[in-house]
């Protein structure tokens, strides 16, 4: 099962060390473990020019600059003294575990989470976005690597 994700506007970028950090907002503890292992795989095979923070949260949905209730979001800034950034909802995640099953449960957030890193790549290469069917296609392709290299998420 494949969880909804959005992004926000996007433009310029600054230069800054390597980082893709979790940073937990209250998320669920069993997600937040999933995304730090696979933010490690994620760091040793991509780049990251500009730090981007990966917030989790405990609600079940976001809402983005634009109104819009999603369950992940990347926020890119037109500002370069801003900090691009991330945002996983993680509060349907006991539902989800109930409904499909642990594993599916949370290769559905790190899918959401891949969705975002596809958007943020994006954006530090060109500034522009492609079309959402194109980055849904590229992040179930990057979980898809990543599932070869763990037992279970």
């Amino acid at each position: 099962m494949l969880r909804h994700a959005t992004t926000s506007a996007a433009k310029s970028k600054t230069a800054s060390p390597n980082g893709l950090t979790i940073r937990n907002k209250g998320g669920n503890p069993e997600v937040r473990i999933a995304l730090e292992r696979f933010a490690t795989w994620v760091l040793a095979n991509y780049d990251f020019p500009i730090p981007v923070p990966v917030y989790l949260y405990p609600s079940h949905y976001l809402i983005t600059i634009t109104g819009e209730r999603v369950a992940s979001s990347f926020f890119a800034p037109d500002d370069p003294d801003d900090t691009p950034y991330i945002r996983i909802a993680t509060g349907d995640y006991p539902s989800l575990k109930k409904e499909i099953g642990r594993d599916n449960a949370l290769a559905s957030f790190i899918n959401s989470m891949s969705h975002q890193i596809i958007y943020y790549r994006q954006w530090i290469r060109t500034g522009q976005f492609e079309d959402e069917s194109s980055v849904a296609r590229k992040a179930v392709k990057m979980l898809r690597q990543y599932e070869k290299t763990v037992d279970r998420p």
